[in-house]
């Protein structure tokens, strides 16, 4: 075994102990999971206000991109079957 996969396993180990340790006692744990879920909220909430802010600028958010990107994406991939359907027609 090569040297970084190694101290991967050894970091993995590691890590693995330390939230073991760490969520033995469930009190520590419920903390825990409750400041998750806090920090997960005031992601949620920044993302809304960045997005009202974004349109009241009229600028595009970062979910409009998205979006844009996924039908590009779904338009690429119809016309490489289109593409395919193509070739397979002009060589038969």
């Amino acid at each position: 075994m090569g040297i970084g996969k190694e101290l991967k396993k050894r970091a993995l180990g590691v890590s693995a102990r330390a939230m073991e340790k760490l969520m033995a006692d469930e009190k520590r744990a419920m903390q825990i999971a409750n400041a998750i879920g806090t920090v997960q909220r005031g992601k949620q909430a920044l993302d809304k206000g960045q997005e009202e802010l974004m349109r009241a600028f009229s600028f595009a958010p970062k979910s409009d991109f998205k979006a844009v990107g996924k039908k590009l994406s779904n338009l690429k991939r119809r016309l490489r079957e289109l593409d395919e359907k193509l070739d397979t027609l002009s060589q038969g």
